[in-house]
């Protein structure tokens, strides 16, 4: 059976104070997950008590509330632990392997005895380094206990302070890197700057969608989008294509549907968030697509949806390799693809090797040749490469229709109607379940238990997250937290946002795009600080909180 860690509380004497717009300040004693949604004091964010933190940490919490319509209520936060001093300092890196492709990597933690043998080595060389044990988060699929150890020299105020040392190491024959201690779980970030959106759907007259405006092949800034659409609350989405080395950029790694039309498919099963009826009815599943394309009796089994044939972004399709399983941040290829091109998709379709039909929008076979072009209107286009190709020189003739079936189910099997009000946006992992912090970190392929230097900094580390939930109301919780140190916040491991949402009140949640897609925007204009060093990053597809339309 899996056992979770226990949080500890922190202590202190709470007082609060109004100004305008409301706020609040805060000591607070109160263990994480124990505050309700958009309380007056929300969770100090304190270590499990596995990370052998201190037992008593004060917290001091700050938050400015606004109604932006009714049932549309979004709170801004910052919060600090006073008492936490974080420095600099420098990692020395184990060697590693890549279990997925077998290149030569590095790992933050590695063994006990690679530890003890590092450490003695950078004795000998003349440093004085010191032995650090990493323990597992409370993942629903990894093992419990200590992960690994790390090695680290030198505490440094700054981090030009710290690259000296650095120097010296990398000179005595080590891997380096200078990290900053903030992004460690053992103690609580020093500073978190979090925005939360809480939307009502008994009460806002809205609608809540996910949104690629319209152009699955293009990245746009959330704030952009939501000025558009005169949204009231809007956050980035899921994961997408960032480089033409993994396909066409702005197109989506994972599930993503529109105004109930896919506009790509799920990589595995992996975490969704499920807008039903404009909003009115949101839930978190786990969700696989199965897409067939039909001539006759023929049969062909669609891999991808507006995406480049042979690369898979996250891997997790039936014979992708190096694995069918997910991986994030992971390009598989396939050899033998058909995928599917619709209307949303405004670009110059791929080109290469292998053959296209183009049909209309009865879905009759008007031309087959030669891969390229666009997307005509109301019509679609399959591309397929390999065996795929094969089938659609046999099969897509002139005149001829050919069908596409699709199929989303979630996980317990049952298929998810998707109508015109209806949108999905997906990503991973799952972060709570039946109100219980449940992360299959392991299975949505964030983290490899046999491999510590995959996802180690994505998910063990601080970092910028945006999160979205369900509460028992059947509210939906968005937020973000920054990192990075953008504005001083360091931001949330896996682990801590799964805490965080369930402090919310959330039954449900998943985790988002973060790093630096990160963005909350209200009424248009950007509420949050991305932490990308150019400011505010185009992303794939949106969340947005749009009013209803008045007369």
């Amino acid at each position: 059976m899996h056992q979770r860690a226990v949080t500890r509380p922190a202590r202190g004497t709470a007082r609060t104070s109004a100004t305008a717009p409301t706020r609040a300040t805060a000591r607070i004693r109160a263990a994480v997950g124990a505050a309700a949604v958009l309380a007056a004091v929300v969770p100090c964010l304190a270590p499990t008590a596995a990370q052998a933190a201190p037992a008593h940490l004060a917290t001091d919490v700050q938050w400015s509330t606004e109604t932006l319509a009714p049932g549309v209520q979004v709170r801004t936060g910052t919060v600090r632990h006073p008492g936490v001093r974080h420095t600099w300092t420098v990692t020395v890196q184990a060697p590693a392997t890549s279990r997925l492709t077998g290149a030569r990597t590095w790992a933050e933690v590695s063994t006990r005895s690679w530890a003890d043998t590092t450490a003695q080595q950078l004795r000998d060389a003349g440093f004085e380094p010191r032995v650090e044990s990493v323990r597992w988060p409370g993942y629903s699929d990894t093992p419990h206990g200590v992960m690994g150890y790390r090695v680290r020299v030198g505490s440094y105020a700054a981090q030009s302070d710290a690259q000296p040392t650095a120097t010296a190491i990398t000179s005595a024959g080590f891997h380096t890197a200078v990290a900053w201690t903030g992004y460690d779980v053992q103690q609580p970030a020093d500073r978190e700057n979090i925005h939360v959106a809480v939307i009502d759907p008994r009460r806002f007259q809205g609608t809540v969608e996910g949104t690629h405006d319209g152009d699955v092949a293009q990245r746009e800034t959330t704030s952009s989008v939501a000025a558009k659409l005169h949204s009231l609350v809007a956050v980035n989405g899921g994961f997408f294509v960032t480089s033409d080395a993994d396909g066409v950029q702005g197109t989506m790694s994972a599930l993503g549907a529109y105004d109930g039309r896919l506009g790509s498919m799920a990589v595995g099963s992996r975490a969704a968030l499920v807008l039903g009826d404009g909003g009115r009815h949101v839930r978190v599943a786990d969700l696989t697509t199965t897409v067939t394309a039909r001539a006759g009796r023929s049969s062909y089994a669609i891999q991808g949806i507006n995406r480049v044939a042979s690369l898979v972004r996250d891997c997790g399709r039936p014979g992708a390799t190096p694995s069918e399983l997910p991986w994030q941040d992971v390009t598989c290829r396939l050899t033998d693809d058909l995928v599917q091109f619709t209307p949303l998709f405004g670009a110059a379709l791929p080109t290469g090797a292998g053959v296209q039909a183009v049909l209309d929008r009865s879905d009759r076979v008007v031309s087959v040749g030669a891969r390229g072009g666009r997307v005509p209107a109301g019509g679609r286009v399959l591309q397929g490469i390999g065996t795929a190709a094969d089938w659609l020189t046999a099969n897509a003739r002139v005149g001829r229709r050919i069908t596409v079936d699709e199929t989303v189910r979630d996980s317990a099997g049952r298929r998810v109607a998707l109508d015109r009000d209806d949108s999905v946006v997906s990503a991973a992992p799952t972060l709570v379940k039946d109100g219980r912090i449940d992360i299959d970190a392991a299975a949505e392929g964030v983290v490899d238990p046999q491999d510590l230097s995959f996802g180690y900094a994505w998910a063990n580390s601080r970092q910028p997250r945006t999160m979205a939930g369900i509460d028992r109301r059947g509210r939906l919780i968005l937020a973000t937290v920054d990192g990075r140190r953008t504005g001083g916040s360091e931001g949330f491991t896996l682990y801590e946002a799964a805490d965080f949402m369930r402090s919310l009140g959330a039954v449900q949640a998943l985790n988002l795009d973060g790093g630096g897609s990160t963005t909350m925007a209200l009424r248009g204009a950007l509420a949050n600080n991305p932490s990308d060093a150019a400011g505010e990053r185009p992303v794939g597809d949106t969340v947005q909180v749009i009013p209803a339309r008045t007369d």
